[in-house]
């Protein structure tokens, strides 16, 4: 924590969410550039994170009421409306598209909720951590979030600080789906290509065992020819000694 001129403690993050805050008080005027520069400032990707803070309404409103303010600031902002600055006006837009359809999806809703829960959650543990330690020491256990003023401005501090994280883990989810999904493909892939070569070696095999079948039995074919051919070519009885001519006497 970085210290002043005067030795007081100064909170960079305290300090921005303060300017932020009068920033966004100043500009809930609904007028085009105002919302466009709300939406698109410095630091906005991380502000844009909380879908009730981008649209600027209660986390207890109602889908009609989401429904109407978003209708309301898309109207405003829109590229098609902004000719002068379509760029700035788009990412506007897509910013409270985002967050329009966040605040639709009922799972997204409720994780929205909870990381407002969260907040509160981790904002009474230090506020009662705070108060037993004034406690131990004997003093009076008054801590500056007993002011409702400074406890809401804590609060919001808190939930965005958890909104990012959970962008983080939703950013680091899905890159763990992404690369179980890579790998089940190259899995998939691989078992394809084993059974091809499978497949491929078995034809080959039956096809060169057909080849050998019928090489075998051409060879048997023309064995038992060649066996016929040198029979027929043998006499057909055993050894015939000459005929004896008679002798003739004169």
């Amino acid at each position: 924590m970085a210290t002043g001129g005067e030795g007081k403690d100064v909170d960079p993050l305290k300090d921005f969410f303060t300017e932020v805050k009068e920033i966004e008080k100043r500009d809930s005027v609904l007028t085009s550039d105002q919302q466009i520069h709300r939406l698109t400032r410095p630091g906005s990707s991380y502000f844009n994170l909380n879908p009730f803070e981008v649209l600027q309404i209660d986390k207890d409103s109602t889908e009609s009421q989401i429904k109407k303010t978003y209708r309301k600031l898309s109207i405003l902002v829109h590229p098609d409306k902004n000719p002068d600055c379509v760029e700035s006006a788009q990412k506007a837009f897509e910013a409270l598209k985002k967050a329009y359809e966040t605040l639709l999806d009922e799972e997204q809703k409720k994780a929205c909720f909870e990381v407002y829960n969260e907040a509160e959650g981790f904002l009474k543990s230090e506020v009662q951590k705070k108060k037993k330690k004034l406690k131990k020491e004997g003093k009076d256990d008054r801590v500056e979030e007993d002011d409702p003023l400074v406890y809401e401005r804590e609060y919001q501090k808190k939930v965005m600080m958890l909104f990012a994280d959970f962008q983080q883990r939703r950013k680091e989810k899905a890159m763990m789906e992404m690369n179980e999904r890579k790998r089940q493909r190259e899995k998939e892939i691989d078992e394809e290509e084993t059974k091809k070569a499978k497949d491929k070696y078995e034809k080959d095999w039956e096809q060169s065992r057909n080849e050998r079948v019928d090489s075998w039995r051409d060879w048997q074919t023309g064995a038992k020819k060649k066996k016929k051919k040198d029979k027929d070519k043998m006499p057909k009885t055993g050894f015939r000694p000459p005929k004896l001519v008679p002798e003739k006497r004169g």
